[in-house]
């Protein structure tokens, strides 16, 4: 039903990943094959390409569903609906961050600062030239195939890349001027697919899996017993993803306790249990969690 295009370099194996833990496994030939299949019927087929296209090639209707940046939605101006983020680290996600930058000894102090004809290289050419434009800048800008950071001074007066702490920008010498655009990874579809409601309902359900493992991540399930006497002071020590769940022990005065937790509190957090009076802790591994 569903065709979907997945992207190829830094983003392939965190999203192969994802899908994979989400039990939409890509089956491929070789790691660099270019076509794949999904063993689940709402998936027609996978293609592998460049995040660069595949905003395009969606719009236009040539898949139904792709994972990109949205950096790359906004420099095409695809017309795609956005289904939803994936942020691949729940625990230490960031945006990235297109910026505009200059020379770290430069006298320019903010984008107004630019002189007519500024010279700017960029991978981004279309977005640049749209952001400067808003600010009236009046700019020379030139699409760059990489190493955009080392061509200034030379080449660029100004480089117009993306980040996400600025430290490979400071390292080169660079000071930020401004942040021209903020980007996580989504998961984009063609509108007319996304008006279907067969196709419509497909993309609900594989979004719900996508999302519900990268919610799972870095989360781990805690079971414990506990007599009544000391229930309040256990329950006091659990940082619920919600409010925990607990049951009346068979036949005894205690409680089974059950709730999520972060994964990197867990070092911690059962041996207070246990010091607070907790019996049979039980730590169990999470594959999703749909709210």
């Amino acid at each position: 039903m569903l065709r979907i295009v997945l992207p190829k370099g830094s983003l392939e194996r965190a999203t192969f990943q994802l899908f994979e833990d989400a039990d939409l496994t890509v089956q491929r030939a070789s790691d660099v094959d270019y076509r794949g299949t999904i063993d689940d019927p709402r998936v027609l087929d996978v293609t592998v390409l460049r995040p660069q296209e595949i905003p395009r090639y969606v719009a236009e209707g040539l898949f139904d569903v792709g994972v990109t940046g949205r950096d790359w939605v906004e420099e095409t101006g695809a017309d795609v609906e956005t289904l939803t983020e994936l942020h691949y680290s729940k625990a230490t996600a960031r945006p990235i961050r297109m910026v505009l930058a200059v020379a770290g000894d430069s006298p320019v102090l903010s984008v107004a600062d630019l002189p007519p004809g500024v010279r700017v290289h960029t991978e981004y050419p279309e977005l640049t030239r749209r952001f400067l434009t808003d600010a009236g800048i009046r700019a020379e800008v030139t699409l760059s195939y990489g190493a955009t950071e080392a061509k200034i001074p030379e080449i660029a007066d100004a480089v117009v890349e993306i980040t996400e702490t600025g430290r490979a920008l400071r390292a080169a010498g660079l000071k930020i001027l401004d942040t021209i655009l903020v980007s996580y990874t989504e998961l984009i579809a063609n509108r007319d697919s996304f008006a279907d409601p067969d196709k419509h309902k497909a993309m609900e359900q594989v979004m719900t899996l996508l999302t519900g493992a990268l919610e799972a991540r870095g989360r781990v399930l805690v079971k414990l017993n506990v007599e009544a006497s000391v229930l309040d002071a256990v329950i006091g020590l659990l940082p619920a993803l919600k409010s925990p769940t607990i049951s009346e022990l068979f036949g005894e005065d205690g409680y089974a306790v059950e709730t999520v937790v972060a994964k990197s509190e867990i070092n911690t957090l059962i041996p207070a249990l246990k010091d607070a009076g907790a019996t049979g802790i039980i730590e169990l591994p999470i594959a999703k969690i749909v709210h």
